[in-house]
């Protein structure tokens, strides 16, 4: 006996992923050590991260919007 049933497929559709930084890329993008970043990532005071099991990632929107976040706009030198 043959099956009659029709067989459809989902189309297929491109998904953009957003960019996963580890520690290191992090680091080489903020300019600031591996060490400055798991410091922040424990107080709190850095980027939004993502946990993989025990994998750390940060999420590129993230980064940039922690970056902007910390845009200060005054005259004074030495600030």
């Amino acid at each position: 006996m043959q099956d009659t049933t029709e067989k459809t497929e989902a189309p297929q559709t491109a998904v953009a992923l957003p960019r996963l930084m580890n520690q290191r890329d992090l680091a080489l993008y903020l300019g600031k050590s591996t060490a400055w970043c798991e410091r922040a990532r424990w107080a709190g005071e850095g980027p939004s991260f993502v946990k993989l099991g025990r994998h750390v990632r940060y999420r590129a929107e993230d980064v940039l919007e922690w970056v902007d976040s910390h845009l200060c706009n005054t005259g004074g030198a030495g600030q």
